[in-house]
C-alpha cells in the first residue's frame, strides 16, 4: 500500500505538546490580563459572509483572503462568481460586523477581548502564517468614547508584557491628528497624500533615515526639499520622561485645529497612562509612529523589545472614529490593541527568549505490582481530587522504564507504592526536577505535593 506523505502545508504553526503547554500559557497569561482589566469575552465564526469581509479594504485583502468552497459551490466559482464565505483574515472586521448585529443588545461602553486564530493568505517564507492567533481588546462607545479610554489600553499592554517576563518593552504611542495637522504647516493638505506621507514615515525605524528621505523627496510627494528636512526632525523625537514628551508637545507652538486636537489628547493620554500607573521608562511619544492603516484616526501604540528591536511591534493598535460604518448608520467611535501571539511565540522561540514549558502533568503514580493496580488507581484518584494533575501507569514495566517516561514527557514527581511503603503507610516521592527523593505519609501526600508544586511554581525561571 502506498503511503501519503505526512506532513503540514507551509505557514502553519504545529507544536509538540511541551512547546503547547508553553504557547498556551502565553495566550492564558493575555486572556488574564485582558479579563482583569474588565473585558468581557466573545466568539465570532470563523467563516463570514464574504461581502461581509471584504468591505473593510479590498485589493490585497481580497487577494489574501481564503474563501470557502463546498463541493457544490465549485461549479460557481469556475464561473467567476465570488464564494458566498471566506475565513476571516482579522478580529476587527467580525467585530464591527458583531456589534452592528448586536447593537441593541449590548451595553456601551462594550468591553470585548477576542482570543481566536485568523487566516491569511500569506506567502510561503520563514516567520509569515496563514494560520495564527490574534488576541484583541476594543473599547467602543455609542456615538462618542472620551480619550480617557486612550490611556487605558497601554495599562493592559504594560500588565501583559510585566506579567510574560520576555524583557525590557517600550509602548510607543503617538496621534495621528497631530501628525495630519503638522502635514498641514506644511502646505500638505489634500487626505490622500498625507496618507501616503504618514505609511512611509512609519517606515522610518525599518528602512532608515535616507531611505525614507529619498522616498520623500521623490514624485508623488508634494513635498519641498525643506518641507522633508523639517518632516524628517519633527518624526525624529523620541521621548525619555513624561515630562520631556509633554515639553515638546508644547513646543510645537499653535497650529491648525488637527494638530490642537491631537495635542490635547496626547498630552491627557501621555499623563493618564502614568496614573494608571505604568513606570515613565516603559512607554514614550514616538512622533513616527503612524500605523500603516488609515483606519486608525487618533491615538496610535506600537510595542517593542528594547533589547530585540529586529523582532519589530510585539503589540499594535489605536484609535477609530466609526467601527461599523459600512453594518449600521450608528456611530460607533472606539480603541483597540492586537496581539498576533503565533508570531510573537515564533519570534521569541527564535530569539531563544523563552524559557521552555512544563508538563501539565505534575504526579505519575508507578506501578510495582500488576496485582496492585486498583491501589494506585485510588491513589491518583485522591490527588486529582486534591487539585493535583496526575497520571497512572496502566501497564506493568520496569521500574526505571517508567522513570525514563517521566523525564521524557516533564513530570516532576513519580510516586512509588510498593510493598514496603504499603507496609509503613507511605509513599515514596522521586523528584525528578531536584534529584532526590524521600517518604511521606499517605494522609499528608497530596498537601506536600501542593507545597512544592506552590513554591516552584513562585520561583523565578531561568
Amino acid at each position: 500500500m502506498a503511503f501519503t506523505p505526512a506532513r503540514t502545508m507551509p505557514g502553519v504553526l504545529e507544536l509538540l505538546p511541551l512547546d503547547q503547554v508553553e504557547f498556551q500559557s502565553m495566550l492564558d497569561a493575555i486572556r488574564r490580563n485582558f479579563e482583569r482589566y474588565g473585558f468581557l469575552p466573545i466568539e465570532t465564526p470563523v467563516m463570514e459572509f464574504s461581502s461581509v469581509l471584504l468591505t473593510k479594504e479590498g485589493g490585497e485583502t481580497e487577494r489574501q483572503v481564503y474563501f470557502v468552497q463546498s463541493t457544490g459551490a465549485l461549479q460557481a466559482a469556475k464561473e467567476g462568481e465570488v464564494p458566498e464565505l471566506a475565513l476571516r483574515f482579522d478580529l476587527t472586521v467580525p467585530l464591527a460586523r458583531y456589534v452592528a448585529e448586536h447593537e441593541h443588545d449590548l451595553v456601551f461602553p462594550f468591553r470585548r477581548y477576542q482570543v481566536q486564530r485568523v487566516y491569511r493568505g500569506e506567502r510561503a517564507q520563514r516567520g509569515r502564517f496563514r494560520e495564527f492567533y490574534q488576541c484583541d481588546i476594543d473599547v467602543i462607545g455609542k456615538d462618542s468614547l472620551s480619550v480617557r479610554y486612550d490611556a487605558e489600553l497601554p495599562a493592559v499592554i504594560y500588565s501583559v508584557f510585566r506579567d510574560l517576563d520576555i524583557g525590557p518593552f517600550t509602548i510607543q504611542i503617538n496621534n495621528r491628528k497631530l501628525m495630519r495637522g503638522f502635514l498641514e504647516g506644511l502646505g500638505l493638505s489634500d487626505a490622500e497624500q498625507q496618507g501616503a506621507v504618514l505609511r512611509e514615515v512609519d517606515k522610518l525605524d525599518k528602512r532608515g533615515l535616507d531611505a525614507v528621505r529619498d522616498t520623500l523627496a521623490g514624485e508623488g510627494f508634494g513635498l519641498s526639499a525643506d518641507a522633508v528636512a523639517r518632516l524628517l526632525d519633527f518624526v525624529g523625537f523620541r521621548s525619555a520622561s513624561l515630562a520631556d514628551a509633554l515639553a515638546r508637545l508644547d513646543s510645537l507652538g499653535p497650529g491648525s485645529e488637527a494638530l490642537e486636537q491631537g495635542r490635547a489628547e496626547l498630552k491627557e493620554t501621555l499623563t493618564l497612562i502614568r496614573a494608571f500607573g505604568v513606570p515613565e521608562s516603559h512607554f514614550a511619544l514616538n512622533l513616527s509612529i503612524a500605523r500603516g492603516l488609515d483606519y486608525y484616526t487618533g491615538t496610535v501604540y506600537e510595542t517593542t523589545l528594547n533589547d530585540h528591536p529586529q523582532i519589530g511591534s510585539i503589540c499594535s493598535g489605536g484609535r477609530y472614529e466609526n467601527l461599523a460604518s459600512h453594518y449600521t448608520k450608528s456611530r460607533l467611535p472606539g480603541v483597540g490593541i492586537s496581539i498576533g501571539a503565533t508570531r510573537l511565540y515564533w519570534q521569541l522561540r527564535e530569539a531563544g527568549l523563552l524559557k521552555g514549558g512544563r508538563s501539565t502533568v505534575q504526579a505519575l503514580v508507578a506501578q510495582m505490582d500488576e496485582n496492585e493496580l486498583p491501589r494506585y488507581l485510588e491513589l491518583a484518584t485522591e490527588l486529582r481530587r486534591a487539585g493535583i494533575n496526575t497520571e497512572a501507569v496502566m501497564e506493568p514495566g520496569k521500574l526505571a522504564k517508567q522513570f525514563k517516561y517521566a523525564d521524557r514527557a516533564g513530570i516532576r514527581f513519580v510516586l512509588v507504592l510498593g510493598s514496603d511503603e504499603i507496609a509503613k503507610g507511605v509513599v515514596t516521592v522521586k523528584d525528578l526536577r531536584k534529584q532526590e527523593q524521600f517518604e511521606v505519609s499517605r494522609a499528608e501526600l497530596a498537601e506536600t505535593l501542593r507545597v512544592e508544586i506552590a513554591q516552584a511554581a513562585a520561583m523565578p525561571r531561568g
